[in-house]
């Protein structure tokens, strides 16, 4: 009998070999659209069609400001979001939003709005909840809690990443509130759906601490003023025995030790270009990290499909053994990759991430 999904993404993180290894990904909005235009059946979402094993279900732990529309013309529209902040966004293009301005700019403004954090049920989202969690169950997916957290979530939502890091070096008192106010707000959110039956697989967080060249503040910072609310948000999981994911983009191997210490059992994406080598960290954590990603979206788009091929194989016939790997790009997926040679892309998953002997190439399903 086939393994489902939740049992096979829970082997890899066990550090234990399944069927073969397990497959997630994120295509952009754009990309989606390009693959409806060459061969994704309409009604049908790249999730179904290629196989992917995680379903997901976020707590809010924002303030709670009303989003409005603030000025919008046929390119771009300006919001002011839950968080305070003012973003611009192209219309059509997936990027990174412009961060215009900020309504938490100093301790006096957070001091003022903090109260808006507080928990009722309507943060649940209960039916929501529920519906993805019955799906998942029917489906056999793995299903995560989890969303953007810590120096991520605010750098981009609440002060900015000027006044965040300025804030870490000069107030680090007032961040350590701010972090730790929002991990007490997702506990409480968490503790209350597991108490209501939903039976989350794993925690999954998204906290971005580098960018290309290194981490965006010293392990030093890390350590005394994110991990303690990073160690908060993961204590109804490893209360319980289930692993953590962390997503964090860019180059984050100093970080490494410091976030095995406060819990996480999980790195995700290995941004390639920022120098994060799935083979390298395999050989040096894969007996104490489980590793998701990897694979550099930039050769899934070249016309060659020598490059890819030969990406896969020698990154995932190393990181598969054991267990401790799941496949997933080394970020999200662009719109210059094409449905065709996304297709390839997960036949060589398939391919090259079987235990089993003998296993010939097969399709994905559908």
């Amino acid at each position: 009998m086939e393994m489902t999904s939740q049992e096979r993404v829970r082997l890899a993180l066990e550090h234990k070999e399944a069927d073969r290894i397990a497959l997630h990904d994120s295509p952009w909005g754009t990309t989606i659209a390009r693959w409806r235009t060459e061969g994704l059946p309409e009604g049908v979402s790249p999730h179904d069609h290629f196989g992917f094993e995680f379903a997901g279900i976020g707590p809010d732990i924002s303030l709670r400001f009303p989003v409005e529309t603030l000025e919008e013309t046929d390119e771009w529209i300006i919001q002011r979001r839950s968080e305070g902040a003012v973003h611009r966004n192209w219309k059509g293009k997936t990027s990174t939003p412009e961060l215009l301005d900020f309504t938490i700019k100093t301790r006096r403004d957070w001091d003022e709005h903090k109260h808006r954090l507080a928990y009722d049920d309507s943060r649940l989202r209960l039916e929501h909840a529920q519906k993805t969690h019955d799906n998942a169950r029917a489906k056999g997916l793995f299903l995560t809690f989890g969303g953007g957290i810590g120096y991520d979530h605010n750098s981009a939502s609440l002060l900015g990443p000027v006044g965040l890091l300025t804030a870490i070096v000069e107030q680090p008192d007032w961040v350590r509130e701010i972090f730790m106010m929002q991990a007490d707000l997702a506990v409480q959110i968490a503790e209350e759906l597991f108490a209501r039956g939903i039976a989350f697989d794993a925690a999954y967080y998204y906290d971005d601490l580098g960018y290309r060249n290194g981490l965006f503040f010293s392990p030093r910072a890390y350590r005394e003023v994110l991990q303690p609310a990073h160690r908060r948000y993961l204590e109804p999981f490893k209360r319980r025995g289930l692993p953590c994911l962390l997503h964090s983009c860019g180059c984050v191997k100093e970080a490494i030790p410091d976030l095995l210490d406060a819990g996480w059992t999980a790195l995700q994406p290995l941004e390639v270009k920022a120098g994060m080598d799935l083979i390298e960290l395999k050989k040096k954590y894969g007996d104490v990290l489980a590793f998701m990603g990897g694979i550099d979206v930039r050769n899934m788009a070249l016309d060659d499909p020598g490059p890819i091929e030969h990406e896969i194989r020698t990154k995932i016939t190393c990181a598969k053994q054991g267990g401790g790997y799941i496949y997933h790009s080394d970020h999200s997926v662009p719109d210059d990759v094409s449905f065709a040679a996304y297709t390839r892309v997960i036949d060589l998953v398939h391919k090259y991430g079987s235990y089993q002997a003998g296993h010939e190439l097969s399709a994905p399903p559908s």
